[in-house]
């Protein structure tokens, strides 16, 4: 898979403090193309091969947003049950939500075999401010990057934290959060 050359990464976390300031107070009309922005420069900085946003709906994991997976055959809208997903794994506390090499886990048993070429993967919960996990903000490579840090964590929960906004926002404004409506600008192409 084509790797991407990393960024400044505080260009990343001031982009994510940026929007989480912006969108505070109030609806921002632009938040839709700010979250596709975020995520590509997520994926960019991780130099990661897919990043996605997914939602948990009737115990299924729908991709509501997904950058790179073309290539292993995932698209957005595409969904699978929630239990046998990283996704679950990571919310239910039976994975850490940074892990350098999958495939060795899933090698010893530790971790489900997803079918997927998964070597790194980070994964945090989309946490609704009424307590309630919307989904997951997730990024992985088919090869392990035993170079990620708590650091790298750190900016993919801003991104959840921005999510849940845009997702609070919508409901705001009168769609329900497993309707398409929250994510109208970002299925771009990757």
């Amino acid at each position: 898979m084509a790797h991407l050359e990393p960024l400044d990464p505080q260009s990343l976390e001031v982009k994510i403090s940026e929007l989480l300031v912006a969108t505070a107070d109030g609806h921002d009309p632009d938040l839709d193309r700010a979250i596709s922005e975020v995520l590509q420069l997520l994926r960019r900085q991780l130099r990661m091969d897919v990043v996605f946003v997914s939602e948990f709906v009737e115990g299924e994991r729908v991709f509501r947003f997904m950058r790179g997976g073309e290539v292993l055959g995932l698209h957005e809208g595409d969904s699978a049950p929630l239990e046998s997903s990283y996704c679950h794994q990571v919310v239910t506390g039976r994975m850490p939500e940074l892990v350098t090499n999958a495939a060795d886990l899933v090698a010893r048993g530790e971790l489900p075999d997803t079918g997927l070429p998964i070597g790194a993967h980070l994964s945090t919960p989309v946490v609704l401010p009424d307590g309630r996990v919307y989904g997951t903000v997730c990024c992985f490579s088919t090869a392990a990057k035993p170079e990620l840090q708590l650091s790298d964590l750190a900016c993919l929960r801003q991104c959840a934290r921005l999510v849940a906004r845009k997702v609070e926002v919508a409901a705001h404004a009168g769609f329900a959060p497993t309707e398409p409506a929250p994510f109208p600008e970002i299925t771009g192409q990757g």
